[in-house]
């Protein structure tokens, strides 16, 4: 049975209007209505027996079965799409947030517009056999975005990407780091949206022929025809979202339909879901104030949504699991903050999604992001410490240097990638091995693993077997940096023009405004490993050790040298110059629809894969073994403890890496203190610390 939806009128009865109620403006609905919360945790429910019984259901005949062959299903005959599939559910209780990406939880779906090959291979490893219809369409009739970019890709990228000093690549999977506004969903209802999309492509209807205005017009009507699959997907539910929610029930349905077309039509690197508690949180307050639920029913909502997030898969290849280290998707769900008038963002919703991991057990999804300042309110961060110390599924960005490059209403795509949701996107870009390079640049090209010359350029390695010379090797560094930096960016521009072309993201475009700021993510690898090598060449003296061929292929040094992460200025002045001139080399070279260039100091899940792909370090780090993550100082490295690794990486220039570095903490609960309350108090005081001391950084850890 389908749902009506009343006017506007009605569902936003009991708001205060605004800019919001004249045109597409979520957050001014979300600062004219959220009510901020400087209480604790009291007011929490535990998990409902439905609940209970959904998870378990799950548990038993789903998740088990998956671990036991890694992919639990594959349909093979459907390429994905937002209606291609029928209603599915998890089990008869699954009716409180109900909408799964195929008909069967944790079945796969192909999504062939990225690239072929990559599908059927992780069909066949999956255990399938391919359609070989499907197979025939992908390979004779409809060409893929995959096949776009080797057509384009020219020799030395493609000598780059084979020799592993550009790794992970968007070019056969979907790019990702696209934040949909999907409460616009909620708040607007479809009609509104699909009206406002047509508004904007009839507007520029009369403009003279040229390729934007072509393209403008394009991507539009492929967005209209997203939002109008979007209603056939909540039909099948039974649900008519063409109007707004009524309900906090509702508001929650509609935006996880949003997000469920998006998931159910791109394999995203990451497919986060934006900041979303504030504005659940103004219909949870609408409810309960008019009795229509109770607190537990509020945490119920929230408790079936986190499951359905917890769910989602993408058809990937082994290959790409290792890249990434397993199977993650990044659907995170960024969270408090400041507002730009100084009110907190932490509202009950904020508690509630902290309290999934207690209600559901710990889980790498949704990726939970805090936006901390140390204003926050102090019943929030004492339970926000408690929480990563019971499940260590917490991760901690800098407020202040999002909101004040960002706005208040950012949030992050991946990992430490922040943008203003709905208004702004990202041509992702995977990341560079700046660790490598500098093993190119001694060695003039020639790769120090297999010993083939990968740049073709006259680029003349160090001669010589007496120490190294800081100088000559830092020039040397920089001309090879001009050389990987161009390969990179070219082929970052190749893939983002045929992402455009061949597998555009339209339901979650179809969530932006119609013009939007794009940003070129660009990333870097082996930061810890590039400042402590040229740390030892400068400090210390490197002799390199060559093989019969002339090859550096390992290094020689003796005497001491300081080590970055340890708040020592001589190395981390030096890391925080690698990050300045690649980024400087980056700005140089066009980008593809005027792109902002941006870079991250990022690999919480590929430095493994860099490592091994990668010979030894006149730092000592030894030739096949994991580079440390992001902007971790090398793995046992930083003997002056966690404040003083939080303040060597605070020495980067954040506009240097304005889409996010990382910092990866573990800490044991026992070194916190000797009781609960001990250990509560100085994580929150270690977190306040760091991110006073730290302004030019963002941290993220878990």
């Amino acid at each position: 049975m389908t749902t009506t939806i009343p006017a506007a009128t009605e569902a936003w009865e009991g708001f205060t209007p605004g800019d919001w109620t004249d045109s597409i403006n979520v957050r001014d609905f979300i600062q004219k209505n959220y009510t901020p919360y400087e209480g604790d945790s009291s007011f929490l429910s535990p998990a409902t027996d439905k609940t209970l019984r959904t998870w378990d259901y799950l548990e038993k005949h789903y998740l088990s079965e998956e671990r036991k062959r890694r992919v639990y299903d594959v349909d093979t005959h459907t390429p994905a799409d937002i209606d291609a599939f029928p209603a599915g559910y998890i089990n008869d209780d699954d009716d409180i947030i109900v909408g799964l990406q195929t008909d069967t939880p944790l079945k796969r779906a192909m999504m062939p517009f990225g690239g072929w090959r990559m599908v059927e291979t992780a069909i066949k490893e999956a255990g399938k056999e391919v359609d070989p219809e499907v197979k025939k369409i992908f390979t004779r009739y409809r060409k893929t975005h995959n096949d776009a970019v080797f057509d384009i890709y020219t020799p030395r990228i493609r000598a780059a990407r084979s020799s592993h000093i550009i790794t992970g690549l968007p070019d056969a999977y979907g790019r990702g780091r696209i934040i949909g506004d999907y409460r616009r969903v909620a708040l607007y209802g479809i009609d509104k949206l699909i009206e406002e999309k047509q508004a904007a492509k009839d507007a520029v209807a009369d403009k003279p022929f040229s390729e934007h205005w072509a393209r403008f017009r394009e991507e539009h009507a492929e967005q209209i025809k997203a939002l109008k699959k979007l209603k056939v997907l909540a039909e099948s539910y039974g649900f008519d979202i063409s109007g707004p929610a009524r309900t906090a029930k509702e508001a929650v349905q509609w935006t996880y339909f949003g997000y469920l077309g998006a998931v159910k039509s791109q394999d995203g690197a990451a497919m986060s879901f934006g900041r979303l508690s504030p504005f659940f949180d103004i219909y949870f307050e609408r409810d309960l104030a008019r009795g229509l639920i109770t607190e537990q029913d509020a945490q119920e909502i929230i408790d079936a949504l986190v499951i359905k997030l917890r769910i989602v898969r993408f058809l990937r290849t082994i290959d790409y699991d290792q890249i990434f280290s397993g199977d993650p998707y990044w659907a995170t769900w960024s969270d408090a903050g400041v507002s730009e008038d100084g009110r907190t963002q932490v509202t009950k919703t904020s508690f509630r999604l902290l309290q999934t991991l207690r209600n559901l057990g710990p889980a790498p999804e949704p990726n939970i992001t805090i936006f901390w300042d140390p204003s926050l309110p102090e019943g929030y961060k004492k339970f926000c410490a408690q929480i990563s110390i019971e499940t260590s599924s917490v991760q901690y960005e800098s407020d202040r240097q999002i909101r004040e490059q960002w706005g208040d209403d950012a949030a992050i795509a991946c990992c430490v990638s922040p943008m203003r949701v709905g208004k702004q996107m990202q041509f992702f870009g995977a990341r560079v091995n700046a660790a490598k390079a500098l093993l190119y640049a001694i060695n003039g090209g020639r790769d120090e693993v297999t010993g083939k010359q990968v740049v073709a350029e006259p680029h003349q390695p160090i001669e010589g077997d007496g120490p190294l010379d800081f100088d000559e090797v830092w020039q040397r560094y920089e001309e090879m940096l001009d050389w990987v930096i161009g390969t990179y960016v070219e082929a970052l521009n190749i893939i983002h023009y045929c992402h455009d072309r061949y597998a555009y993201e339209a339901v979650e475009m179809a969530l932006h405004d119609s013009e939007i700021v794009r940003t070129m993510g660009c990333g870097i690898a082996g930061l810890s490993i590039v400042a402590d090598s040229l740390s030892a060449i400068k400090y210390a003296k490197v002799y390199p050790v060559r093989d019969e061929t002339g090859l550096v292929v390992d290094y020689r040094t003796e005497g001491d040298f300081p080590i970055y992460g340890n708040d020592d200025d001589r190395v981390d002045d030096i890391a925080a110059t690698v990050v300045h001139t690649i980024m400087d080399k980056i700005k140089q070279i066009p980008m593809y629809r005027d792109a902002i260039p941006t870079q991250s100091v990022l690999t919480i899940t590929s430095n493994v894969v860099y490592g091994k792909a990668t010979g030894a370090f006149p730092s000592g780090h030894e030739a096949g073994t994991p580079f440390a993550p992001g902007a971790n100082p090398e793995n046992g490295a930083d003997n002056h403890g966690m404040v003083s690794s939080m303040l060597s990486v605070g020495k980067l220039d954040y506009h240097d890496a304005l889409d996010g570095i990382s910092l990866t903490n573990t800490i044991t609960p026992s070194g916190l203190g000797r009781d609960k309350e001990e250990q509560v108090a100085n994580l929150v005081g270690v977190l306040d610390a760091g991110f006073i001391m730290n302004e030019p950084g963002t941290c993220c850890g878990r």
